[in-house]
């Protein structure tokens, strides 16, 4: 049941991409708005406070409609399966920028490239040059499909699968929510979220890099992920874009400029500490973002593969 659930939610997550701007997600924005504003009293053990009082009260009732779902019906509980995992998957909310930054690079229109990474990445893209357009863009897209798809997979594979789904998920956008904002990136209230989802998605990173050595460059990803991996000030996406870009034999994380770039989901590189020249790869192109959807495909189907063993495993 845990294959199908996921097959057909990306099946009519195809047909029918879920907005940004949905009523659900806004609801999970407006709620960590208010207990941040509720509980933020300047001290770490209020952020840590406000994170459980959010995660359980969104994964309990998950959990528990789950249970009634079980109780009553398996196809019930099929139906709601799906229902979670369309609702925290993303594969197609980020990738329609992706697709334009693509098809603009592919008809030399460099500025309408700049629009779409800016809007997306919100970065001050004036002056980028094809080649840094290109990393960024793929850059992201590494991150944000590890987040919004593997990580999500890992987590539904547990006990409780719909639970642990929208607890990752809400744990990825608290991490952010209560970190990234200007008047937040100096406030001990988002220090607790930002350790728990590290350890939430230790896992999960390293099975990504691992799938994504394992459907290209296996040599060259795994040589970058151990000697380049620690170059960035955050682990995980350290791991994920040096076996990501070994993997496509691209060098990524190298910016143009001696500068903080804030990399996915507010993650920056000290372009000082990095000493990218040695890292297997070319610079990246327009042509690395077509090679990055295959590889995000192929890394895709390989997960699906062996959850489909895994399932003929146990109903065997």
């Amino acid at each position: 049941m845990t294959f199908l659930s996921i097959l057909f939610a990306l099946l009519i997550e195809q047909l029918k991409p879920l907005r940004a701007d949905n009523p659900i997600y806004l609801q999970v924005q407006n709620l960590a708005i208010k207990v941040e504003a509720w509980c933020n009293a300047g001290k770490a053990s209020h952020g840590r406070l406000g994170w459980w009082v959010i995660v359980a009260g969104l994964t309990i009732p998950t959990a528990v409609i789950y249970g009634a779902c079980l109780y009553l019906s398996p196809f019930a509980a099929f139906a709601w399966n799906i229902l979670i995992v369309y609702l925290t998957l993303g594969f197609r909310r980020y990738s329609h920028y992706f697709t334009s930054i693509q098809l603009a690079l592919s008809s030399g229109d460099d500025d309408a490239a700049r629009t779409y990474l800016a809007q997306w990445t919100r970065l001050d893209t004036a002056g980028m040059d094809v080649s840094e357009i290109s990393r960024i863009a793929v850059e992201r897209a590494l991150i944000a499909t590890h987040r919004n798809v593997f990580g999500v997979f890992f987590w539904f594979l547990m006990p409780v699968g719909p639970a642990c789904a929208v607890m990752y998920r809400v744990a990825e956008y608290l991490a952010r929510a209560w970190t990234e904002p200007e008047h937040m990136k100096n406030e001990e209230f988002g220090i607790y979220a930002t350790k728990v989802f590290y350890w939430i998605d230790w896992a999960p990173a390293r099975l990504t890099a691992v799938a994504f050595a394992v459907v290209g460059n296996f040599e060259d990803a795994v040589y970058s992920w151990r000697n380049y991996a620690d170059r960035w000030s955050d682990e995980v996406v350290g791991i994920i874009l040096s076996a990501g870009g070994g993997a496509l034999g691209v060098r990524l994380g190298e910016p143009e400029e001696k500068a903080m770039i804030l990399q996915a989901d507010a993650t920056a590189v000290d372009v000082d500490s990095l000493e990218m020249e040695s890292q297997p790869g070319t610079e990246a192109s327009p042509r690395a973002l077509q090679s990055a959807v295959g590889l995000v495909w192929r890394a895709l189907l390989l997960w699906m593969l062996l959850l489909l063993l895994l399932s003929i495993a146990v109903w065997l």
